[in-house]
């Protein structure tokens, strides 16, 4: 029931942005989240999810697919290495969810604390020196050497206070920043080698 509900609601959102009117969603995000916070007190068994992302080789070397399970993304090398340039690269894609769980999770504290907001905008950049996955340089570190995310929150009638704990809340739940500033131990296994 609390599914369906917020189906609709993102159904008539989407509508609305497809017709050029900007209409305000006013979500109660505790009643919808109380039954699970409920489920996951009761069981926190039922709170352990695993997503998967998979990978799969297309015809040319510097690009794949990447398929989420419910979406299929066209990925490729950055032209720095080698790629077209018309393609996100993975540290495209790796900003990409950055921004996004940033986004999402600032509007959902915002809703959560009854913060009414004309803008939420996240821009996530990161740095790095192609050296290193080019194998050019040792000095030089594979991947990112710093990100940075810009948030941009339009709230008028946001205390200081108020925009003190968005920020706090945010940058507290948000999954993927939590998960680069504390990196999990990322394990490898190959399959077909002797």
């Amino acid at each position: 029931m609390q599914f369906e509900r917020l189906q609709d609601g993102l159904a008539k959102l989407l509508l609305s942005a497809r017709n050029g009117m900007k209409e305000e969603v006013a979500m109660d995000l505790r009643s919808l989240q109380k039954p699970l916070k409920d489920q996951y007190r009761n069981d926190p068994s039922a709170s352990q999810i695993t997503l998967r992302a998979k990978g799969a080789q297309t015809d040319v070397p510097v690009s794949c697919s990447v398929d989420l399970g419910r979406a299929i993304y066209n990925a490729e090398a950055h032209k720095g290495v080698g790629g077209g340039g018309s393609g996100a690269c993975s540290g495209d894609l790796l900003l990409g969810a950055l921004a996004a769980c940033a986004q999402i999770t600032c509007q959902m504290v915002a809703a959560a604390m009854g913060i009414r907001t004309e803008r939420i905008e996240v821009i996530a950049e990161g740095s790095l020196d192609l050296r290193g996955t080019l194998g050019i340089s040792k000095d030089v570190p594979v991947g990112f050497e710093r990100m940075h995310l810009h948030f941009d929150v339009a709230a008028p009638n946001a205390t200081p206070e108020q925009l003190r704990g968005l920020r706090e809340r945010t940058e507290q739940y948000c999954v993927v920043m939590q998960t680069l500033l504390r990196p999990p131990k990322v394990e490898t296994q190959w399959i077909g080698q002797d």
